[in-house]
């Protein structure tokens, strides 16, 4: 297939590119600097200039492609992320480019698109797993998300394919990953949330997977996690990753007050069920933990 990928040179995207590379398809991806279109063609990709708010020149780009691919973000590092006005940009990707994407796609007779998402939308469930059927909840931090994938479910029809992936917590070889372990090296809390609350975590090799198998998916929108783990089992994981001994310490019930609402999705318990993704394409995780920890050290 021709593939139009949005966000190729991030950190999804570029694991998500090389998948699809390897799966045979043929693989177009954006680039604005010199060294991104150098990393596009290293991974065998071609690369083209566009302007995600430029509805135009989206649909030149996109022309001649069977699948457009949404993976545009621009997540500030954690400790930036509390700031006023940080999540600014993101937030104007998902809920602004993404309606562009979809409808430049449309016009251009773009068979299938597919959206990043993220599963931080669901209320807490405790222990309890959470499908796609659980009620989700927009916040500061959630609803742009919200708003993307309802941009892409639009573009849905009889003849048009529209997939939206709620990816779990993204980690490995990427900027967030690492920058967590080096404050666990330093004694420094990373963690917020009850430590019997679960989280679900997906190592970035499996995100990008998931990419390619949702290329063969039904419409609809699907949860993309690894197995859940507690807090305290993650904890337990990242002191080990980053070569400390016990766990990773924890943000105190008002240090997380603190923080504000922003970071409340966080903390919330989402034991997230991948069933109806792979029930549909067959996908599942498959890098362990530690592999996917050790990644953020090379």
């Amino acid at each position: 297939m021709r593939v139009f990928v949005a966000g190729a040179t991030g950190v999804l995207g570029t694991s998500a590119v090389g998948a699809l590379i390897a799966g045979g398809h043929k693989v177009t991806g954006i680039a604005r600097s010199g060294a991104k279109r150098d990393a596009l063609a290293a991974a065998g990709a071609s690369a083209v200039e566009a302007d995600l708010f430029d509805p135009a020149s989206l649909r030149h780009a996109v022309a001649g492609h069977d699948v457009v691919v949404n993976l545009a973000t621009r997540i500030p590092p954690p400790a930036k992320g509390l700031r006023a006005g940080a999540w600014r940009e993101n937030d104007r990707l998902r809920e602004v480019a993404s309606r562009n994407l979809a409808e430049a796609a449309a016009a251009e007779g773009v068979l299938r698109l597919i959206q990043e998402a993220i599963s931080f939308v669901y209320e807490d469930n405790g222990p309890e797993w959470i499908t796609e059927a659980q009620p989700v909840r927009a916040t500061a931090l959630t609803a742009s998300s919200l708003t993307a994938t309802d941009n892409a479910m639009g573009f849905a029809d009889a003849y048009r394919f529209a997939v939206a992936l709620r990816f779990g917590l993204l980690y490995g070889d990427d900027p967030v990953t690492r920058e967590g372990l080096e404050r666990v090296r330093r004694g420094k809390p990373v963690l917020i949330g009850p430590p019997e609350g679960y989280l679900s975590p997906i190592a970035v090799p499996d995100a990008g997977a998931a990419v390619v198998a949702a290329l063969a998916a039904p419409s609809g929108v699907y949860n993309v996690s690894g197995p859940p783990l507690t807090r305290a089992e993650w904890a337990v994981e990242m002191a080990a990753a980053a070569g400390v001994p016990g766990s990773a310490r924890f943000f105190s019930p008002l240090a997380t007050k603190l923080l504000g609402r922003r970071v409340e999705p966080f903390t919330r318990s989402q034991r997230i069920s991948s069933d109806a993704f792979h029930n549909a394409t067959g996908w599942r995780a498959k890098t362990p933990v530690s592999q996917g920890l050790a990644a953020a050290e090379h």
